[in-house]
């Protein structure tokens, strides 16, 4: 097996798409399923929604109404929001994903946690504080579900952006924290620092502000919500390091204890007699050593000095009469040049 394949991937390396797909699925399982499991007590979830809009209304900053208004009114606004609210955040956020797995592998790891972690603790908002959107609440609240309202136009129904028929599987209570407003600003933050054009930095500044509008507008979320998404990408940027610090220690602890992960094979390259040595160091000197000397074998066979029986050794370019080849037998011409150097010797003598 090749050793670069069986080593672990570096952190800034791009996973397989085989292991990223069932991971991004297992999340999107878990935060469905969550929502379900989670869906509250509706007297307590209209409860919820109706402090947070008591803080609002204290603090001053309750625009859900009149945005609501202008776009129940005005169908031209109305109906692009309801379509963005149901689409933008299924199609944009994994568009950017699958752009920067592809685009960015260096980045892809980090970024992707991030994500994952900050749904997972949006996860945990929906069940710890389930709440009513805006066009759940009393109809004296003054806000209109529009939704609802231009649903003609629409493949959803009455229940959210739902499909016609499946409003039963969807939570209607998960409104705090506005994970719409917590994918877009992930999504603005890599278009931003990772695009290059003037065109994908625009759309990185727009999307966010847009989706804050339409989830407002639609009465889907109040301001508190989205700045409680905001804050869950936050605590999520916060928490990626620490994650990914776990995972590789984990990644590396599970690599130590699989069969033969603490022994070293190293293989003389020239010394065709060892293959290989076990024992961590001790095993790379030793297979050091055995390529050393089989390296030396081979340069002596090359023409180079090299020892020979009895400690007697030949110069470059010197022949013992009769030296046998590689195969043990002298070749035709080397019989006849020894034989000749035999008979000059002989006539020398005499």
């Amino acid at each position: 097996m090749d050793a670069a394949a069986s080593r672990p991937a570096a952190a800034g390396s791009r996973p397989r798409w085989w292991t990223e797909l069932p991971l991004l699925a297992l999340v999107y399982a878990a935060y469905s399923a969550g929502r379900l499991v989670a869906r509250g007590d509706a007297h307590a979830a209209a409860g919820h929604g109706e402090t947070i809009l008591r803080w609002e209304e204290l603090l001053r900053i309750d625009p859900e109404r009149a945005l609501n208004r202008l776009f129940t009114a005005t169908p031209a606004l109305g109906i692009p929001a309801d379509f963005a609210y149901a689409s933008l955040h299924y199609l944009i956020t994994p568009a950017v994903l699958i752009w920067l797995w592809h685009r960015r592998p260096a980045h892809y790891r980090t970024l992707r946690t991030w994500l994952m972690l900050a749904t997972l603790i949006g996860l945990i908002g929906f069940t710890l504080l389930p709440t009513a959107p805006p066009r759940l609440l009393d109809t004296g609240s003054g806000f209109a579900d529009t939704m609802a309202r231009f649903s003609s136009y629409g493949w959803w129904g009455g229940d959210a952006s739902a499909p016609r028929g499946l409003g039963g599987m969807t939570n209607q209570f998960a409104a705090m924290p506005s994970l719409h407003v917590g994918w877009a600003l992930w999504c603005a933050v890599v278009l931003w620092k990772h695009g290059r054009s003037r065109a994908t930095r625009a759309l990185a500044v727009a999307y966010p502000l847009v989706i804050v509008l339409v989830v407002m507008g639609t009465a889907n979320h109040y301001l508190l919500d989205a700045l409680a998404g905001t804050a869950v990408m936050g605590l999520g940027l916060l928490l990626t390091r620490p994650a990914l610090r776990l995972a590789e220690r984990v990644r590396g602890a599970a690599g130590a204890t699989r069969p033969g992960a603490g022994s070293g094979t190293v293989t003389g390259a020239a010394g065709p007699g060892v293959s290989s040595v076990p024992g961590g160091v001790s095993g790379l000197v030793a297979g050091g050593a055995a390529g050393a000397v089989g390296g030396s074998v081979a340069a002596g066979a090359a023409g180079t000095p090299a020892n020979v029986s009895d400690g007697c050794e030949t110069s470059a370019g010197e022949r013992i009469p009769r030296q046998p080849t590689r195969r043990g037998r002298p070749t035709a011409a080397a019989a006849a040049s020894a034989a000749a150097a035999d008979d000059g010797a002989a006539t020398a003598a005499q």
